[in-house]
């Protein structure tokens, strides 16, 4: 008896085991993980550029109406969110597929495009009249957000090729995060000063050559980081694909983002964090004028948020090896929640304000840098549930509300503004001061906690279903049969 327990203990894994231990856990080499990241500094020298810069470009250089800008900035904004799907949809239907993979080819092409048209958008060809230069306006930057859909859901899919390995993922989603906020770091510190350097300074006749050379340089920059990141990145995962099946269209896509239930959730959490965060960025500037007393606040708390939350950054890998991806979402979102809330009740006060501010800032840093690990596992999750592995589609589908969150902080910070009467450079009522603090503390807290509930509720794709998912498709399966056979599709 003590021999078959002895041998029972020791009991050598069946040979399914073994296939779903090796396909779960290996990983890849830390240098593609790092590698990828690079893809991200490369689109913040571009993407940041446009959000911090256009709009003073083209008001004070160009000398287009702050109105019409705004509304040039409305209109592409939409037109870019639907474009998004479009450029999934033909990015997954590429059938001659070649040994450089699917998306990095792409994505690199793109990438130098987007740079061109980088430049382009801070150009403002000179004898113009001013309706000629609001058409070119507009349709530089809707080319420019069209280049962008095929640069960046090519970018996003591609990690979710690259490796299945929960870990990786992880480490993945920390390095774009990093490149992402390294990017937005150096555009917002040395953009003005390179243009000042190579123009003429604000306001001066060499105004708009200052900012075409020093959007040159940025632009230069981006597709030598989309350059390292396409050099040292390859698509590792097999992926079983049906190549006889037919292109799908707007049916299809409806049918991938609808039955996804995990794609939901993060759809609908990152609806609540994105907005909840651009409206922090966007009244912290009234909060520091207008409630602290004091406009040089703004830079200190920035530079405090920023420090922090790299910190917190870095430790993704760790935290979400040690307790999950899922847990580590619900825990931050609620510690974010709770810090919000906390600044708005308390009596506003600088020293309280820059603690609680730092520790909710840096709790939604983790959630926003984890999301992009969830949404290769998502891509994953589609493929199994559908038969069809549509990559890019599913990318732009979360992309998609991204921008519609952007446009709702939009909404919320301006409307608080108009709501409780705010006077441009003026004394501020009660009711103003108390609309700005709720804009900056109470709303992303309550967004905070609603995210946490979204995610903890409905989010189903726990790290034992993935493994399950991932075993089966490096087996060429899905939920109901094997990838190409005549299912559901």
């Amino acid at each position: 008896m003590s021999d078959n327990q002895t041998t029972e203990h020791h009991r050598e894994p069946s040979l399914p085991q073994k296939i779903t231990d090796i396909n779960y856990s290996k990983q890849i080499p830390v240098s593609q993980k790092i590698a990828y990241g690079f893809g991200d500094f490369g689109n913040g020298f571009m993407f940041d550029l446009g959000q911090a810069y256009l709009t003073k470009f083209w008001t004070d250089a160009a000398g287009i109406g702050a109105g019409v800008v705004a509304g040039i900035f409305a209109f592409t904004k939409i037109f870019d969110a639907f474009m998004d799907p479009i450029a999934g949809s033909i990015i997954d239907n590429r059938k001659n597929i070649g040994p450089q993979g699917k998306f990095r080819p792409t994505m690199m092409i793109s990438a130098v495009i987007l740079g061109i048209m980088t430049v382009v958008t801070f150009t403002m060809p000179m004898g113009l009249s001013p309706v000629g230069k609001i058409i070119f306006a507009y349709a530089a930057y809707m080319i420019w957000g069209l280049v962008y859909s095929f640069t960046n859901d090519p970018y996003g899919s591609l990690a979710s090729v690259m490796s299945r390995n929960p870990q990786d993922r992880s480490f993945m989603a920390t390095s774009r995060q990093i490149g992402s906020v390294a990017a937005q770091f150096i555009a917002g510190v040395a953009f003005i000063p390179l243009m000042e350097m190579l123009g003429g300074g604000m306001g001066s006749g060499n105004e708009r050559h200052g900012y075409f050379w020093a959007a040159t340089i940025f632009a230069v920059l981006g597709v030598v980081m989309f350059l390292i990141c396409f050099l040292g990145t390859k698509e590792n995962v097999k992926v079983h694909r049906d190549n006889a099946a037919k292109p799908e269209g707007f049916k299809d896509y409806f049918k991938i983002v609808f039955t996804n239930g995990p794609l939901f959730a993060i759809i609908l959490m990152t609806l609540f964090t994105i907005s909840a965060m651009n409206t922090n960025n966007t009244m912290m500037v009234y909060f520091a004028q207008y409630n602290l007393g004091n406009i040089n606040y703004q830079p200190l708390v920035n530079s405090i948020m920023m420090g922090v939350s790299i910190v917190g950054i870095f430790s993704i890998p760790m935290l979400t090896k040690w307790f999950g991806k899922k847990k580590v979402t619900v825990v931050c979102l609620i510690i974010s929640g709770v810090a919000n809330l906390l600044n708005f009740v308390l009596p506003t006060n600088p020293i309280t304000f820059i603690i609680l501010i730092t520790i909710g800032y840096t709790a939604l840093c983790i959630p926003n840098g984890i999301t992009w690990a969830y949404v290769s596992d998502v891509i994953d999750y589609g493929e199994w549930h559908t038969g069809m592995r549509k990559e890019a589609i599913t990318y732009a589908a979360f992309n998609f509300s991204r921008k519609l969150a952007q446009s709702l902080a939009a909404i919320v910070s301006a409307g608080i503004l108009a709501i409780t009467g705010y006077i441009a450079n003026g004394h501020q009522s009660a009711s103003t001061l108390l609309g700005i603090k709720g804009a900056m503390t109470l709303y992303p807290g309550a967004c905070m906690i609603i995210a946490a509930i979204v995610i903890g509720f409905l989010y189903k794709l726990n790290d034992e279903k993935f493994k399950k998912v991932a075993t089966d498709l490096d087996n060429g399966k899905w939920e109901k049969g094997n990838i190409g056979d005549k299912d559901n599709k």
